[in-house]
């Protein structure tokens, strides 16, 4: 029978991971669970991150930066802003990057020495920085990092040699890196050696796995890297729940992915090198699978179609998209016959056209390029992978927009059965995908 295990109620089985954590300390061992459980549930923030980022969110009066969707969620925030705030007023118009404006909220947080629900199993304090095993030019960045954070803090800490020797402006930048969830590399990889603050901390994604933040919680970080793991983390709202993709046995350690995935091994085995200072020996590293399948084709073609993807920044304007789709199309129309659509890089100028089309509002099109990419998809995501129910559900969305309803409702049963696994029935995206399909259903039964 699958049934949810939910945090607040600390059933035996939650008991048993807990206590098997808190004994061993660095990996997570529970017995047996069958897939479509949550395993852990936790939140560490006050205020919502359900709003539409198309809605008009309210700025906050003081520092114009942080924004809410209305007064409630701004009053349940402000003991984490208050601080905060007086230091964003003090810099204007020169705000920090979002690492020093987390680390500045780590230091707040432990001086308060508030304790939250993330670090019930691993406090902060635990948490490793392998400093010894960084580059110097990463070791150069995360100084340059920790003075900024000195003087973004000036207006709250005006001497930071008063503070406790637990706060250390440089160990908190290199225990906070970060853990990605989609981590789609035309958005992250030019971002991530920017800031080289990337192992303790998650970015936050909404339900179709687009990031809307980054958080830490401290006790997730007891989870071990696998390339296949065996738990995705799904987050609702500010809310990280921990689930379990597939059968795991007793004895059985809990994984999940650091990385995005979709890479030649080479390249996965250089990022977790640079960012976790670890190599990966998953059976997909050593039997380096799926290799040929991702790098297919002729090599000039596909290199050109990944730096065009490495390339691409966030439009802000129907300009900006138009001038993505332009390009999206131009590589695409260029490559006939020389990748095909399993090349990764090619899937993933896919997907930007797709996204190009959608925001243009070319529907006809947007469901030409999400159709080509259901299949890639299924190869790289087997099994019950949330990129994949995401993905099924918008092309379904896209059927459903041009009234191809039985192919729609195909398509959103398949999401379904994904996502009851990855998701959760109670998951706000569960539910309009729900809503949709039940949509889909009764216009076919008048037809």
């Amino acid at each position: 029978m699958r049934f949810r295990l939910l945090f607040s109620f600390v059933p035996l089985l939650f008991q048993i991971l807990f206590f098997a954590l808190e004994y061993l300390k660095t990996v997570s061992y529970i017995s047996k669970i069958n897939t479509n459980r949550v395993l852990m549930f936790i939140t560490d923030f006050l205020f919502c991150f359900f709003s539409n980022r198309n809605e008009h969110l309210h700025r906050c009066s003081q520092c114009k930066v942080a924004k809410y969707c209305g007064k409630s969620c701004q009053k349940e925030a402000w003991l984490d802003h208050k601080q905060e705030c007086k230091c964003l007023k003090s810099i204007k118009p020169n705000f920090p990057p979002d690492s020093v404006r987390l680390a500045g909220r780590i230091v707040f947080k432990l001086l308060r020495q508030s304790v939250c629900i993330s670090e019930r199993l691993y406090s902060f304090s635990d948490l490793q920085s392998n400093t010894e095993q960084l580059s110097e030019e990463m070791k150069d960045g995360l100084r340059h990092l920790a003075h900024t954070l000195q003087l973004y803090l000036k207006a709250e800490i005006q001497d930071a040699s008063h503070l406790p020797a637990a706060i250390d402006f440089f160990q908190i930048f290199t225990k906070c890196r970060k853990v990605s969830g989609r981590s789609t590399e035309r958005k992250k990889n030019k971002q991530m050696k920017k800031t080289m603050v990337t192992c303790n901390c998650f970015t936050i994604s909404n339900g179709e796995m687009q990031d809307v933040g980054v958080g830490l919680y401290p006790s997730m970080s007891l989870l071990n890297h696998s390339c296949d793991p065996n738990c995705v983390i799904i987050f609702e709202g500010y809310q990280l729940l921990l689930r379990s993709v597939r059968e795991i046995q007793i004895g059985e350690e809990l994984t999940i992915s650091y990385i995005e995935s979709l890479m030649p091994t080479s390249e996965r085995q250089k990022q977790l090198m640079r960012q976790y200072c670890f190599e990966c020996d998953c059976h997909l590293c050593q039997d380096h699978e799926k290799d040929a399948e991702k790098l297919a084709g002729e090599e000039s073609a596909w290199k050109e179609v990944k730096d065009a993807v490495n390339e691409v920044r966030y439009p802000k304007s129907k300009e900006e998209w138009e001038q993505v789709l332009a390009r999206c199309q131009s590589l695409l129309s260029g490559d006939t016959g020389r990748l095909p659509d399993t090349n990764i890089y090619k899937l993933k100028m896919l997907d930007c056209a797709m996204d190009a089309c959608i925001n243009l509002e070319a529907w006809e099109q947007a469901l030409c390029y999400g159709n080509r990419t259901l299949g890639p998809y299924r190869l790289y995501y087997p099994g019950f992978h949330p990129l994949r129910a995401v993905q099924l559900m918008r092309v379904g969305k896209l059927q459903y927009s041009q009234d191809m309803f039985p192919q729609a409702l195909e398509t959103l049963k398949e999401a379904y059965n994904i996502m009851k696994v990855t998701h959760g029935t109670d998951h706000r995206l569960m539910q309009t995908l729900m809503d949709l399909k039940e949509q889909c259903e009764a216009i076919m039964k008048i037809q």
